[in-house]
């Protein structure tokens, strides 16, 4: 499964969809404005929440939750490094690799691949394609993607280096 996501760059908030690989909207994220840390819903087409993403607010390190009715089901954490950032994923057991910086990155189970993530250049605002992996449940891992999309967002906006 390919999923497109295609974030807009004057937004108050988040407010994005996500595609398929034939250009229909598949889900929609919205962010909540005004609220103490980051919070995600993901909407299916028919606008009813598949999943919800809540950061930690007084946490050392980010840390955000992904919840499935009502019950969390991950857990995604960034690790304490100096150079090269990395992410804990607990819950589904899934280990990140890759270039988080300039958004390649795959998530893998037992060494396969759950979601490869590859940044598209050269489009107005953030584009990014997913390709997930036949039985993978592609809400969870379009939740961990956008958990990582935030804290690299994070960084971006406080300037922020590496991992410190």
């Amino acid at each position: 499964m390919r999923l497109w996501m295609k974030q807009k760059v004057f937004s108050w908030g988040d407010h994005f969809t996500i595609k398929d690989d034939a250009g229909n909207d598949r889900y929609t994220v919205q962010g909540e404005v005004f609220s103490w840390g980051k919070k995600l819903h993901v909407l299916d087409s028919f606008g009813n929440e598949v999943a919800f993403i809540q950061q930690k607010v007084f946490s050392f390190l980010p840390r955000f939750f992904v919840f499935r009715n009502g019950a969390q089901v991950a857990e995604i954490v960034k690790e304490f490094t100096f150079f090269k950032p990395a992410y804990s994923i607990q819950g589904p057991g899934w280990e990140t690799e890759g270039d988080f910086f300039g958004h390649d990155y795959v998530i893998r189970e037992n060494g396969s691949d759950v979601v490869s993530i590859r940044k598209e250049w050269f489009t107005w605002g953030d584009s990014y394609q997913l390709d997930i992996a036949e039985r993978t449940d592609e809400i969870l891992a379009l939740s961990v993607v956008l958990a990582i999309d935030c804290v690299m967002a994070q960084q971006r906006n406080s300037g922020a280096a590496g991992g410190r």
